[in-house]
């Protein structure tokens, strides 16, 4: 089985945990610890009819870093990021973005998505949400950690993007 590295960037408090332990544990904790540093999980994605098995390390920051994370040692030998945001903290939107670009530009073509969760507490007002992260675009995900809604389906969908681009 191959195994690629998975960075979680993001500000605090946007639910980079909480995304990777509803991944991993199927599970959401109300009991909010804020990440120190990084915390690293495993998630094992098995063997399709057209792709192989893959297991994703999934480096979980701390968020204090912005984009200071680009230089340091967490994103050495990183095939890709989920950079994420809160809906419901228009700042984390547009930190997402700015990060997004950082990335593609100290990264370029390794693979690179936009999560937009807790969208359970999403009141429906999309003049809140940057057009760059509609529903439906190419590489957006919405998502709540709290529900689970769609949070395998982006993780599935980044290793199958890794393996289909050879990283």
């Amino acid at each position: 089985m191959i195994a690629r590295k998975l960075m979680l960037l993001g500000e605090i408090g946007v639910g980079k945990s909480s995304l990777a332990k509803r991944l991993v544990f199927d599970r959401f904790e109300t009991d909010y610890k804020p990440t120190l540093g990084v915390d690293i999980y495993r998630y094992d994605i098995p063997a399709t009819p057209t792709n192989q098995a893959m297991s994703l390390i999934i480096w979980d920051t701390d968020g204090n870093f912005g984009e200071a994370m680009f230089q340091h040692v967490y994103m050495k030998e990183a095939s890709a990021a989920f950079i994420i945001g809160d809906v419901t903290r228009r700042q984390t939107l547009d930190t997402m973005l700015s990060l997004s670009k950082g990335f593609r530009s100290q990264f370029p073509g390794r693979y690179e998505a936009l999560i937009v969760n807790k969208m359970d507490l999403f009141d429906g007002d999309d003049a809140s949400i940057p057009a760059e992260l509609a529903s439906g675009r190419s590489g957006v995900f919405h998502t709540s950690a709290l529900t689970g809604d769609n949070v395998k389906q982006a993780f599935h969908e980044a290793a199958s993007t890794m393996l289909r681009r050879g990283l």
